[in-house]
């Protein structure tokens, strides 16, 4: 399985981006697919994920509310819609697949991960 992220960039406070998350490779069974950032000197931090199953999803409690992820069943790609962005949302996003799991945030339960995208949140 191999991810590609994409779609990071500088935005100003209050502003939007989408991330995209491209998908190639078979999984069998269900997966959750997710959503992680870090910032320079912090730690992988769980953003957002969703069921492979049912398309349920999941948020973070820092980004509840601002942030929607969606999916691209026939292209194979999940997107992260970030809205009302703030300078703490600052860090590299990554995407990651955890095998066998309905819905997954730890970082160990994710078996593939993508390159990271930057998101700069910045005036």
């Amino acid at each position: 399985v191999q991810l590609q992220a994409s779609g990071g960039g500088l935005v100003q406070p209050g502003g939007s981006l989408r991330l995209s998350c491209k998908a190639s490779g078979f999984i069998s069974g269900d997966y959750a697919i997710g959503w992680f950032r870090q910032a320079p000197g912090k730690e992988r931090e769980w953003v957002s994920c969703m069921a492979s199953s049912d398309g349920a999803t999941y948020y973070g409690n820092s980004v509840k509310g601002r942030f929607s992820m969606s999916r691209d069943i026939a292209k194979n790609e999940v997107y992260l819609q970030m809205s009302s962005l703030k300078p703490e949302d600052t860090a590299v996003y990554v995407c990651g697949v955890a095998p066998g799991y309905y819905a997954a945030i730890k970082v160990e339960d994710y078996g593939y991960w993508g390159q990271g995208t930057l998101v700069t949140v910045s005036s």
